[in-house]
């Protein structure tokens, strides 16, 4: 085994490299031995167009990823959620349920500590895994017992030649290598989504999960109510009151909806299944309640890294809205925000080295476009601009990488700021 990374590893980590007796390098790749690698086990964030990747593919040296290969070494009922947005959510419900239910279940992958460390400590019975499309683009043999996608909005088509047909196709394997005895759940009400159903080989159960639409099976919304049957025996149904969720606005009946499924197939007792979906605590960066300051609250939703998770983060706003947004621009079409930005927003906050495309998109549609260059100034010029009874939301719809490390970053620094007031 051997270890190589063009950054730099922390200290503990090579503390414990050491330990094991792993040879590692840093600030550079030695191709030569990487290339006398019989397997490779590759970061996510490599996109296979990189010269290194695309060499070890010419030399037939198969390049996987962590949870690939940690698969292999469990025997654990594996439930697999990937989406654009919603699955950090969904898993860590999902994670919830499960836990909450006495079950013998760990939480990973995309999210929190990886599966192949998890795996070190024992082998769990459940394993809730979060999955990017980046993780899926390198999954070959890796099976789903329980399969969710939440949505497939546009995102990271950089990484994809700009074709949505490609990320797509990156979502829809996570149903790869189901069998019959496996479970597929999605969003029937998710175009793109049912667009494709029929154009990939899907094996497993299907679980469809809507909202004001009557489903035969999976779950529904009606009459102020969640519905879920995964059979037909009446017995088997189970119902509560949507405003009994933790999690408020439609994206997040999306992910209760898909979280209450897995309880069904997993037999998991009714009561348990309402019990946690009624004192679950939301993750942090999505839709987190900060802090009230002068009758103003500030909600951080700095996870909105794309314009549909800001479409469904300005749906759920109840109160006249300052809008914090900007960043690293990933394509975004803004015209899908419009109708949202005009009955929600009063004025936007931007937050970005470049942020031209936010002013053409909605300059006639708020009252007033701000630019910032750091989050301190955009908390305080929100801060000025906001009305006693109005809320300051951070939701950018970008990615981070202009002004900070990532989202979380972007994240702390807002609450950061918004204590500091």
């Amino acid at each position: 085994m051997f270890v190589s990374d063009k950054g730099f590893i922390p200290d503990n980590f090579k503390k414990e490299l050491n330990e094991i007796g792993v040879p590692y390098e840093e600030g550079q790749h030695t191709e030569t031995l990487i290339y006398n690698a019989d397997e490779v086990i590759k970061s996510p964030g490599i996109a296979d167009t990189t010269p290194l990747i695309k060499e070890l593919n010419t030399r037939n040296i198969p390049v996987i990823n962590e949870l690939e290969f940690a698969a292999r070494y469990t025997q654990a009922k594996i439930i697999a959620i990937t989406g654009t947005n919603g699955k950090t959510t969904t898993t860590s419900l999902v994670y919830h349920l499960l836990k909450t239910a006495g079950l013998d279940v760990a939480v990973g992958g995309n999210i929190g500590t990886s599966f192949a460390r998890l795996l070190t400590e024992k082998d769990y019975a459940y394993a809730v895994l979060e999955v990017s499309s980046f993780q899926l683009d390198n999954m070959f043999k890796f099976k789903a017992d329980i399969a969710v996608l939440c949505n497939i909005t546009p995102d990271h088509l950089d990484r994809y030649d700009y074709n949505l047909q490609h990320y797509i196709d990156a979502k829809f394997r996570i149903t790869n290598n189901q069998t019959s005895e496996d479970v597929f759940i999605y969003c029937a009400d998710d175009e793109l989504t049912i667009n494709n159903l029929n154009s990939h080989q899907i094996k497993a159960t299907r679980l469809p999960f809507a909202y004001d639409k009557e489903l035969a099976l999976g779950a529904y919304t009606k009459n102020g109510q969640i519905l879920v049957t995964t059979s037909t025996e009446k017995q088997n149904l189970f119902t509560m009151y949507t405003n009994e969720l933790a999690l408020k606005g439609r994206h997040n009946a999306y992910n209760s909806m898909a979280a209450a499924i897995i309880g069904q197939v997993l037999n998991i007792r009714k009561e348990t299944i309402r019990e946690s979906l009624i004192n679950f605590q939301n993750v942090e960066h999505r839709l987190e309640s900060v802090s009230m300051v002068g009758g103003v609250e500030y909600i951080n939703d700095s996870k909105a890294t794309n314009v549909n998770s800001t479409w469904y983060a300005l749906e759920s706003m109840e109160k006249p809205t300052i809008w914090i947004a900007g960043g690293v621009d990933k394509g975004n079409d803004y015209s899908l925000l419009k109708e949202m930005v005009k009955e929600k927003v009063r004025i936007i906050v931007c937050l970005g080295l470049d942020n031209r495309k936010l002013h053409e998109a909605f300059s006639t549609d708020v009252d007033m476009i701000i630019n910032t260059t750091s989050m301190n100034e955009a908390v305080h010029v929100a801060k000025q601009m906001a009305k006693k009874g109005e809320t300051v939301l951070l939701s950018p719809a970008c990615a981070s990488f202009d002004l900070f490390k990532n989202y979380e970053d972007r994240g702390r620094q807002f609450k950061k700021a918004v204590r500091d007031l």
